[in-house]
């Protein structure tokens, strides 16, 4: 079932002009990709977004490669459109999930949580698959670019769950001028259209959004988790603490609650293991994915709001009821045409003016 546009379209030219590559690339009808988020981004929500017309991803997370496979077949019976797999780089079975994928033939991966290595970039690649990978610098997309990623995803520190310390339109005004070899998506803090073609006017290839999409009805997040979005104004999704320098810790965005502090305490702990030697580094921060996988799912599944963890982006503030995923695209689509039509009637008055 494909999304019931209200706009016509011919209407919808000048979008579909200016993100004819991410549509392209993504093999779908709205350039939207839906942010991989623990727990949220499963079968029924990832199904639904590539049946709106947009491309749902599976954040695959801390799953085992049979949960994996479950997961991605079980979205195969829901959608017969494009989807993704969101595999995280640290995951001690990396190859296993990317062979997972290869087998139930998913169409892009996207890689996240660190720098891909080209062998896993090949791998990816020989399955038939389209690769993609999350860019935090300028210097990085082009390395990027040389080793054969077929997309990228420049994301924000407005952005919920695991991210980086640079703002999204930094980065964008960093990157997209310079990077033209492949299609590049911009997310972190985007909740309207206008946003969106705001980044397509500057290069975009098309736009992710997570936090949007976490109160839609075909969403499983708990309706206690869901309020707490709904409640939520921008100021409230803040950063974690890096409590040691020389113990790097990816932050985290989420709405603050219990979990916070208790995420402090969790490093501490790590932290002491690991200098007393008892814990190597990389299984270290595994160990902090871990409670994060563990806190989330307390709020995300069992309705937790106090001590789960609420990750959420700074788009929060712009969550303001329970929808459909359809009626989501529907008003962004709807506002970045808009913002379009208004830009254009601007610059024939301008011409209008000159000529007088």
């Amino acid at each position: 079932m494909g999304l019931t546009l209200k706009t016509k379209a011919a209407e919808r030219a000048p979008l579909d002009g200016l993100w004819r590559r991410g549509r392209e690339f993504l093999g779908c009808e709205l350039a939207i990709l839906g942010g991989a988020m623990t727990w949220v981004s499963e079968r029924n929500l990832v199904a639904a977004l590539s049946n709106a017309g947009a491309f749902g991803v599976i954040a695959c997370g801390s799953m085992q490669p049979d949960q994996l496979e479950t997961e991605i077949a079980a979205t195969q019976e829901l959608t017969d459109r494009p989807f993704g797999v969101n595999v995280i780089l640290m995951h001690p079975a990396l190859d296993e999930l990317i062979a997972v994928c290869a087998a139930r033939r998913v169409s892009h991966v996207f890689l996240a949580g660190g720098l891909p290595k080209r062998q896993t970039v090949a791998q990816v690649r020989d399955s038939g698959a389209k690769v993609a990978a999350f860019a935090p610098s300028l210097s990085i997309a082009k390395r990027f670019v040389r080793s054969g990623i077929d997309a990228i995803v420049i994301e924000g520190m407005e952005a919920g769950g695991h991210t980086g310390p640079v703002s999204t339109s930094v980065l964008a005004q960093e990157i997209l001028p310079y990077v033209r070899e492949v299609p590049v998506f911009v997310a972190g803090g985007i909740g309207r259209g206008e946003a969106i073609a705001a980044y397509l006017e500057m290069g975009a290839a098309g736009c992710q959004m997570g936090t949007r999409f976490v109160c839609t009805h075909e969403s499983i997040a708990h309706p206690n988790f869901k309020a707490a979005f709904i409640r939520a104004a921008a100021r409230d999704a803040r950063l974690s603490v890096q409590l040691d320098p020389e113990f790097p810790v990816i932050p985290v965005r989420a709405l603050a609650n219990a979990a916070t502090q208790q995420f402090m305490e969790a490093q501490r702990d790590v932290i002491a293991r690991y200098r007393g030697g008892a814990i190597e580094q990389t299984a270290a921060q595994l160990e902090i994915e871990h409670f994060w996988a563990g806190a989330l799912r307390r709020a995300v599944v069992d309705g937790d709001v106090e001590t789960g963890s609420l990750m959420a982006g700074q788009s929060v503030g712009l969550v303001s009821a329970e929808c459909s995923v359809a009626e989501v695209l529907n008003e962004l689509v709807g506002q970045a045409l808009t913002h379009l039509d208004q830009a254009r009637q601007a610059g024939e008055q301008r011409d209008d003016r000159a000529v007088r």
